[in-house]
């Protein structure tokens, strides 16, 4: 269904929102349609995975948005990362709160661009601990996909929390066109031992993988220039060469990158020379590049 058409004007005769499931009620049916409506407006939907914690994914999410935004495209990330939720702070964004129109909710803008919603914006307290069970983290999930007002995009980043739970298996089964999915990592054995399993949850859900990102490789040291690994380097780049999914590359940790978080701002804006930026900003190029390939 394309944006300003209902289900009865849609030329899509596939769309799999126009005819009623048997086993749902007709509400069910109209919010199924209103998600598919809000959906079919984003023509590129990348969701941002890892098995482990702490690999900096939610970094490399902002990186990914940030250097596409840079390159003139509309973005939105969907922060999906119910119990710990950072897009807002790695973006300076906390203590914002979402307006609505009666209808949608509106999302926080990032620079008058990015269109951001997060849990964290919701929260009367950026100490609020979320103790929820499935079924509310479902819900909340299909309500940021739905009761949004997204509008128009080329890329929508869906950050997801670490493993293969609830969250990334709820984009699965409701976003039936998930454009592909970016994979980071660290170069150790204990991150990348979890991080394969995200490749086979790829597999298992029809999720085309872009490639793997190994972060953290390599700390480049401000005061000699030289690069110490202190994760090791190459085991990511390994991973995906022995899983048979491309490789996006390696992003150093430096000063820079430290400097940007702190400050609430992408490093791809905050220090576009760093090797940090370079890197993230070959990764987006390679990542348009392989959605390119994949459609063509």
């Amino acid at each position: 269904m394309t944006e300003g058409k209902s289900c009865s004007t849609c030329g899509d005769d596939s769309c799999k929102a126009k005819a009623m499931r048997p086993d749902e009620t007709v509400e069910e049916h109209l919010e199924r349609q209103k998600l598919e409506k809000r959906m079919c407006a984003i023509k590129n939907k990348i969701i941002i995975l890892s098995g482990k914690g702490g690999v900096g994914k939610s970094t490399a999410a902002v990186n990914i948005a940030a250097g596409l935004a840079q390159q003139g495209h509309s973005v939105g990330i969907m922060d999906i990362d119910i119990h710990g939720p950072s897009i807002p702070n790695l973006l300076n964004l906390e203590g914002q709160r979402p307006k609505s129109t009666g209808e949608a909710l509106l999302p926080i803008k990032y620079n008058d661009g990015i269109k951001v919603i997060s849990i964290a914006f919701l929260l009367p307290s950026r100490d609020d601990a979320i103790i929820w069970r499935g079924p509310l983290k479902i819900g909340t999930i299909k309500q940021f996909m739905r009761d949004v007002e997204w509008g128009e995009l080329d890329y929508l980043i869906i950050d997801c929390p670490p493993g293969t739970g609830d969250e990334p298996l709820t984009i699965a089964q409701t976003i039936p066109n998930v454009t592909g999915a970016v994979i980071v990592t660290t170069a150790q054995d204990l991150a990348i031992i979890d991080v394969r399993k995200s490749i086979t949850f790829c597999a298992k859900v029809d999720f085309p993988v872009f490639g793997v990102i190994e972060n953290m490789s390599g700390f480049i040291c401000p005061g000699c220039g030289q690069t110490h690994d202190l994760f090791g380097s190459g085991g990511g780049q390994k991973m995906a060469e022995d899983m048979s999914v491309p490789f996006l590359g390696k992003v150093p940790i430096e000063t820079a990158a430290r400097d940007a978080a702190d400050k609430g701002e992408p490093v791809v804006l905050a220090f576009p020379e760093s090797n940090t930026a370079r890197a993230f900003s070959e990764i987006v190029s390679k990542i348009k590049e392989n959605i390119a390939a994949a459609r063509a």
